[in-house]
């Protein structure tokens, strides 16, 4: 089967009954890898013309779809279907959802690169709160103007006066685009999910790059959704020990969670205990628990081994850094940013009173981390975009605040691929005080760029 390719996506349509009976007959890796070779921003199955399908079905283009997308990072998923057959397929793949789903090809095209008919008013909504984040961000990226409705009643409401907006998104997934396997939760922990039988695949499928960049930009937690893990060999069980003992050098904590040990040695738990690793029945025994989790997540003033110091071709990149912050806070806060001052030096901050801070690392051809801190007036007023409102919960603007940092990440990636610098970025960290933020980053020597937005201080700080 051939592809059609339109606005840098390349569209396989079979046709008739997917139920596993076909074999793969519709479709080859080899068709597929074709299409990606046309380096097409994504590869998508049109379900448009298939009258009934099911799990195993589906599992084969699956299948074919991660063995590519690992190979040229390209997006994989399936469009074109109605809300009875999103449901089907979230269902079929629960948490294992790895490829992307759009409801139709025109919502695919607006988070292709490559489409060129920018500037959409974009009315979303998703039941999942980091699923509304995500979209909304990779939208603005691509030059989109994206309309957050915070509930079902609010979309529904909303999306009644279709003329109000040029599209409208519903039933829409968007999955693991890279090879992050990482979500946030509040408290700034971050979950990796392992599953089935844990040995020597771990480490290789583990992001240990992404995982120390993570440790690099200020998260001292990590859990592991272990609910669906049959049992570990003593390969996984080395490999979780040693993760343990770097995490020991920055005062980080690693947890497993639902894990049972009906078939794995009881001796395993013990061994990993020693390591340092906790053990809890339940998630919410951590992410219901505010004291407990302020207190595994919190900063350290750990002494880190091998400090970095800022490098010549981080900082010749610095105007691009700059742009995509500025550009963000301008858009989000509606006010103009003023330079006040640029200077090496490890991060001054004049007045510590309500500020809010958060930072987010980048690492490939280049690495470092990004802090900006915020007084906690620009920070409501930023994220009072994707609120949909005004409010005073902390709580609420640092998970809020983190998405846009997200944000800012996606534009830096951006420009930097466009001068063929390739960067991955961690999740954002954030930090209720600049104290805490100090705690993380010490004596870091970087560049600090003072701005000014409508005469409210703003900071920029680059560093390794």
């Amino acid at each position: 089967m051939r592809a059609v390719i339109r606005n840098g996506i390349g569209i396989f349509t079979p046709q008739g009954f997917l139920d596993g009976n076909q074999g793969t007959s519709f479709l080859s890796v080899e068709d597929i890898e074709l299409t990606a070779k046309l380096n097409v921003d994504m590869i998508l199955v049109s379900l448009k013309k298939v009258v009934f399908f099911n799990r195993n079905g589906l599992d084969p283009f699956v299948k074919m779809f991660l063995k590519v997308r690992l190979a040229h990072h390209t997006i994989v998923g399936f469009c074109d279907y109605d809300s009875k057959k999103f449901d089907a397929i979230c269902k079929f793949y629960k948490n294992n959802l790895t490829f992307s789903l759009f409801n139709t090809e025109e919502t695919a095209t607006l988070f292709a690169l490559s489409y060129k008919n920018k500037n959409k008013n974009i009315l979303l909504f998703n039941d999942d709160k980091s699923q509304r984040a995500a979209m909304a961000i990779e939208l603005h990226d691509n030059g989109h103007n994206p309309i957050i409705a915070q509930t079902k009643e609010e979309f529904l409401a909303k999306s009644a006066n279709k003329d109000a907006y040029d599209v409208i998104i519903q039933d829409t997934y968007l999955g693991h685009m890279g090879h992050k396997i990482a979500s946030r939760v509040t408290g700034n922990a971050i979950i990796y999910t392992v599953s089935s039988f844990l040995d020597a695949e771990i480490g290789n499928s583990f992001n240990i790059t992404y995982h120390n960049n993570s440790l690099n930009v200020g998260f001292r937690l990590f859990i592991f959704d272990a609910y669906k893990v049959v049992s570990m060999n003593v390969h996984a069980l080395n490999f979780f020990s040693k993760l343990s003992s770097s995490a020991a050098e920055y005062n980080a904590t690693i947890c497993f969670v639902g894990m049972t040990f009906e078939k794995t040695p009881q001796t395993f738990k013990e061994t990993l205990e020693d390591a340092g690793i906790m053990f809890y029945e339940q998630m919410d025994d951590i992410l219901l628990n505010k004291e407990l989790l302020a207190e595994l997540g919190a900063s350290s003033a750990a002494t880190v081994k091998n400090k970095r110091v800022i490098n010549k071709g981080t900082v010749t990149e610095l105007p691009n850094f700059i742009d995509a912050t500025v550009a963000t806070i301008e858009m989000m806060t509606n006010s103009k940013a003023i330079k006040e001052s640029v200077q090496i030096t490890s991060i001054q901050v004049a007045n510590k009173t309500d500020k809010i801070a958060s930072s987010i690392g980048f690492y490939g051809d280049m690495d470092g981390m990004i802090i900006l801190v915020f007084p906690k007036e620009i920070a409501k007023k930023s994220c009072e975009l994707l609120i949909g409102d005004t409010t005073d919960d902390t709580e609420l603007i640092l998970d809020t605040l983190a998405e846009l940092v997200n944000i800012v990440g996606g534009k830096i990636k951006t420009l930097l691929s466009d001068h063929n610098i390739h960067v991955d970025i961690t999740l954002p960290r954030t930090y209720p005080d600049i104290e805490s933020l100090l705690e993380i980053t010490q004596d870091r020597k970087g560049v600090q760029v003072d701005l000014s937005f409508d005469n409210d201080k703003f900071l920029f700080f680059l560093t390794r």
